[in-house]
C-alpha cells in the first residue's frame, strides 16, 4: 500500500523529471535559435568585389553563376568599364548580383600615409562634403539607369570615411541601405554598424586562408564580408582565380548552414527589413 508521503514524493520525482526536461528543450531551442540566426543558417558570407574591373564580368561573374552565387560588385560611375560595357553589368543585375555605389571618382585621402597613387581630381581631402555627397548621388541615378533598382549599398573608397573631420556619409544615410568598410571583424546583428560594415580585405590569399576565417565567423555565430579587387589579375590587390573557385567550392558545400547573399540582402536582414 502506497502511504501518502510516498505518492508526495513520488509526485515531487516527476515534477522534477519534468521541469529538467522542460529546461534542457528550452537551452537546446535557444541554443539552436543562437546558431541560426542568420537567415535560419549559422553564419552569413558576403562576397564583395571592388572597382567595376573587366575581369569581374568576364571571370568572376561567371563563375559565381555556375556556383548559384551572388555577389556585390561595387562599381565607380567614371570607369571606362562602366561606361563601356553598361549591357554586361545589366545582366549581371538581371542575374541576380548587386550593382554597389564606390563613388564616380573614388576618392581617396591623398594626405594619409602611402597614397601617392592619389590624383589631384580624386584627392578627397580637397573635396568639399556637398561635392561628396552629389557625385554619390550621380553615380547612385546611373547605377538605377543600369538595373533599374532602389535599394543597394555604399562602399567607401579606400575606406576613408571622413572629409576633414567630417563624415560624408552622414549626409547619404537615406540613400542607401548600408555602406561597407575597411575594417576586419566579427559581429554579431545587434553589434553591426550600418554605416560602416566590417569586411576582410583579400590580397594574396589562398582558399585555406579564406575558409578559416568563414570558420571562425561561424564559431562566432557571425557574418564576414570578403572584400575583392583583381581575381586573377587586373588590380594590384589581387588573389588567384584558382584560390577563389576553391572558397567557392567550400561554400557550396556547405550552403546548408552557411547564408551566401549579397550585401544589401545581407544589410536588410540586420535591420529586420
Amino acid at each position: 500500500m502506497t502511504t501518502f508521503p510516498d505518492k508526495l514524493l513520488n509526485q515531487n520525482h516527476k515534477n522534477i523529471i519534468a521541469a529538467v526536461i522542460v529546461y534542457l528543450f528550452s537551452a537546446a531551442v535557444s541554443a539552436q535559435t543562437q546558431n541560426t540566426n542568420w537567415n535560419g543558417k549559422k553564419c552569413a558570407v558576403v562576397l564583395t568585389y571592388d572597382d567595376a574591373l573587366n575581369i569581374h564580368l568576364d571571370k568572376v561573374i561567371p563563375m559565381l553563376n555556375s556556383y548559384q552565387f551572388k555577389g556585390t560588385f561595387y562599381l565607380i560611375g567614371s570607369s571606362p568599364v562602366v561606361s563601356q560595357r553598361i549591357e554586361a553589368w545589366r545582366t549581371a543585375a538581371k542575374q541576380g548580383h548587386e550593382l554597389g555605389n564606390h563613388t564616380l571618382n573614388h576618392p581617396c585621402d591623398g594626405n594619409l600615409p602611402g597614397r601617392e597613387f592619389v590624383t589631384a581630381e580624386a584627392d578627397l581631402s580637397k573635396y568639399t562634403v556637398a561635392r561628396a555627397v552629389n557625385e554619390t548621388r550621380i553615380t547612385n541615378t546611373l547605377l538605377k539607369a543600369i538595373d533599374g533598382k532602389n535599394e543597394r549599398t555604399f562602399a567607401y573608397p579606400c575606406g576613408d570615411l571622413t572629409i576633414k573631420d567630417t563624415l560624408y556619409y552622414n549626409f547619404l544615410k537615406n540613400d542607401f541601405v548600408a555602406a561597407r568598410g575597411v575594417a576586419a571583424g566579427y559581429l554579431n546583428k545587434k553589434e553591426v554598424d550600418l554605416s560602416n560594415v566590417n569586411s576582410f580585405v583579400q590580397n594574396g590569399s589562398t582558399a585555406e586562408q579564406m575558409i578559416v576565417q568563414v570558420e571562425e565567423a561561424e564559431k562566432r555565430g557571425s557574418f564576414i564580408v570578403f572584400l575583392f579587387h583583381g581575381v586573377g589579375g587586373e588590380h594590384s590587390l589581387n588573389i588567384d582565380l584558382e584560390e577563389h573557385r576553391k572558397l567557392l567550392e567550400y561554400l557550396k558545400k556547405r550552403k546548408k548552414d552557411i547564408w551566401i547573399a549579397t550585401m544589401v540582402d545581407v544589410a536588410k536582414y540586420i535591420r529586420g527589413n
